[in-house]
């Protein structure tokens, strides 16, 4: 990192972080962001998207001026909760959540204290600049993380009027690990809506930094498959789990009526565990986050609203209990092991119906899946 030209603040606390080395996708974003450009980047799990951004936009800010200088947009209160405390580690510089589902009051109070950076949902940040108590007229740079999900259907109203509601003059930062070909064109359109009179594409022009794969998927990590009947998958579960004995667990499922189901189940076992999921409240979520990511906790259930941008060390294994809807929810919920050039095991428990899926999943993500079974307590070739 330091063959870029920024202030001594960064260099300590990157390495304090053992951040000494930028990654290919730092490599391509930093010097583009430093230059003021406008950047949608894609980059695979894992690769350092944050610090990719982070660093620039933290470069730009004037602790001077006492205004709201970096937003930055999330799809979920989990990413958002997680992008703050990488903001805490790299810079004294105050920040700010505001995230729905909150005490609006209280978050107006933070806003009394004069935070430089804020962290939000699309919708609460809305919401507080129409009320004029965030106010954007100083911000220079806005940043749309898992930008795939904001502009997904949902989210996509409140994503494009947050972004029309930046400052001509705010410099823009798109990422996602998944790029579909109309996002570009999507985020241009918001962009140029900031402008009242003529066409700013040639000034505002977005670029677009697509990353090679890193082959994680293929290099990084051991794909298994076990067969069980539906009934059957929570049992095959708690077997899996005595005979691996994993240091660190994710478990997937695509129903969150099931994260409770499969941890109750465990822990009926002497097994414990943590779930995550929407239906719990944000408080129960936080707890169940922070247990897993202190390692209190070694096993946690929840639904593909972990999958994406949150970033907990040290998992070990990842295990799917259904194969999801399509190709990037298996890539997301892989991509939590393996990170920062470690190895990881992907575990899928599927049915008849699930297996064929699979099989053909496997062809699309040029991947091998080894199918295995417990044989007297232990992990076996089938």
């Amino acid at each position: 990192m330091s063959d870029y030209s920024f202030s001594s603040t960064w260099l300590p606390r990157l390495e304090a972080k053992n951040i000494t080395t930028p990654t290919p996708v730092q490599k391509a974003v930093i010097p583009v962001l430093m230059d003021g450009k406008d950047v949608l980047f894609q980059s695979e799990t894992g690769t350092g998207k944050t610090i990719a951004f982070l660093i620039p936009f933290l470069e730009k800010i004037n602790p001077e001026i006492r205004d709201v200088q970096l937003i930055i947009a999330v799809p979920t209160h989990e990413l958002a909760s997680q992008i703050k405390a990488e903001v805490q580690s790299l810079t004294d510089m105050k920040a700010a959540l505001l995230i729905g589902g909150a005490p609006l009051k209280r978050q107006q109070e933070l806003l009394k204290e004069k935070p430089l950076i804020i962290i939000g949902s699309p919708a609460r940040l809305i919401e507080l600049i129409r009320i004029k108590k965030l106010k954007v007229e100083k911000t220079a740079a806005f940043v749309l993380d898992e930008a795939d999900r904001l502009f997904a259907p949902e989210l996509r109203d409140a994503s494009a009027e947050l972004t029309r509601l930046m400052p001509q003059s705010a410099q823009i930062a798109a990422c996602s690990a998944t790029v579909k070909p109309k996002l570009a064109d999507i985020i241009q359109e918001s962009m140029n809506a900031r402008f009242k009179d003529g066409d700013p594409a040639s000034s505002h022009a977005l670029e677009l930094i697509l990353l090679p794969p890193e082959d994680i998927l293929q290099r990084k990590i051991t794909h298994w498959a076990f067969f069980a009947e539906q009934r059957e998958k929570i049992d095959l579960l708690r077997k899996l789990l005595f005979a691996e004995k994993p240091s660190k667990t994710l478990i997937f499922t695509s129903r969150p009526d099931q994260v409770e189901n499969i941890a109750s189940k465990l822990q009926f076992k002497n097994i414990p565990c943590e779930a995550l999921h929407a239906r719990a409240d944000k408080q129960e979520r936080k707890a169940a986050i922070d247990r897993f990511r202190s390692g209190k906790a070694t096993i946690l259930i929840t639904s593909d609203l972990a999958s994406r941008g949150l970033d907990f060390p040290g998992i070990t294994h990842i295990i799917q209990m259904d194969v999801p809807v399509n190709d990037d929810f298996f890539i997301h919920r892989s991509g939590r092991t393996a990170r920062a050039g470690a190895t990881g095991i992907n575990i899928l428990i599927g049915d008849a119906h699930e297996m064929r899926q699979l099989a053909r999943m496997e062809k699309r993500l040029h991947i091998t899946v080894y199918p295995k079974q417990l044989f007297n307590g232990k992990v076996s070739d089938f």
